[in-house]
């Protein structure tokens, strides 16, 4: 049934009430009759009137019906993807990268990561550069990374280029996680006197040499030892490589959750104030993140010339 019409009569009545009167009986009629008589609308009452009018606006508001949207997800970077990105953009690649899988899909900076970390590796007349690339295109270059990955010996079975430009991150993590670990280790390599491949089982070996040396007793057996989330270990490192950096009124002994997250947090603070490229943060050392591990001690070792 159509909503009865209001009348308009109220307009040209002179008398307050009567005006009132008529301005309900329009409200009734589409039930919007609630909260205050006339004489409260002629009186003023600020809370009555108020109610009145909010359900008015609630009943009748005159907007179209709010259609329903598709709501957009937006995934939150993981730590693992923002020290990889960190750790690009050190290198200085070009643009600066935002979006770990988004920004590599057309292959350019994944080349460009892998000409930093082995200079010379790309021949840059088989790169597409000219933008905007199309799929194909990106495609060819990632696949070009591909090939030049295999080169240096990354494991990369089941990976192709296709799988890179479409963004699927655990493929695009194997790839970058592999050039970042080539990144510490080849590091390594030049810092030693003879030139050769520095090993995971040779840092671990230096570490704890390093310690031992300066009289401590901590020691860790891997990367995945447990016992590094205290950071005991690593600060021992630390003041055996330079004790003036390295204040232990400030070290807890790490056995809460705060005393662990405290120490790691002090323990990233006190190998930036030395020098180390340090790329992981103080949540990867609490929960003994072994890839992170890695390029934490790896460039402790470096900084300070163990190889």
């Amino acid at each position: 049934m159509a909503p009865k019409k209001c009348d308009k009569s109220a307009l040209n009545e002179s008398n307050p009430l009567k005006r009132a009167d008529m301005v309900l009986n329009n409200a009734a009629k589409i039930d919007c009759k609630k909260f205050v008589r006339a004489r409260d609308i002629v009186a003023g009452n600020p809370k009555l009137n108020l109610a009145f009018v909010a359900n008015m606006f609630n009943t009748c508001p005159g907007l179209e019906p709010v259609e329903e949207q598709e709501q957009v997800v937006i995934e939150e970077e993981t730590r693992e993807e923002k020290a990889f990105r960190n750790w690009m953009n050190s290198l200085g690649v070009d643009p600066f990268v935002n979006n770990l899988y988004e920004d590599l899909r057309d292959g350019l900076i994944l080349l460009q990561i892998l000409d930093k970390i082995e200079p010379g590796i790309v021949d840059w007349n088989k790169v597409n550069k000219t933008k905007p690339l199309n799929k194909f295109k990106q495609v060819e270059n990632c696949n070009y990374a591909v090939v030049l990955g295999k080169q240096l010996k990354f494991s990369l079975v089941g990976v192709a280029g296709s799988d890179i430009q479409a963004g699927n991150k655990k493929l695009t993590l194997a790839v970058v996680w592999q050039a970042m670990r080539y990144f510490v280790l080849n590091f390594l390599k030049k810092l030693s006197k003879s030139g050769r491949e520095i090993t995971e089982s040779e840092i671990i070996s230096w570490c704890n040499q390093k310690v031992r040396g300066a009289g401590k007793s901590t020691s860790m057996e891997s990367f995945k030892d447990k016992s590094l989330s205290d950071s005991r270990f690593i600060m021992d490192l630390l003041w055996a490589c330079q004790s003036a950096s390295v204040n232990y009124d400030l070290v807890g002994p790490g056995k809460t959750d705060e005393e662990k997250m405290l120490n790691a947090q002090y323990a990233v603070s006190c190998a930036r104030k030395m020098g180390c490229a340090v790329f992981c943060l103080w949540e990867d050392i609490v929960e003994v993140k072994e890839k992170m591990l890695l390029t934490f001690f790896g460039s402790i070792m470096g900084q300070f010339g163990g190889a």
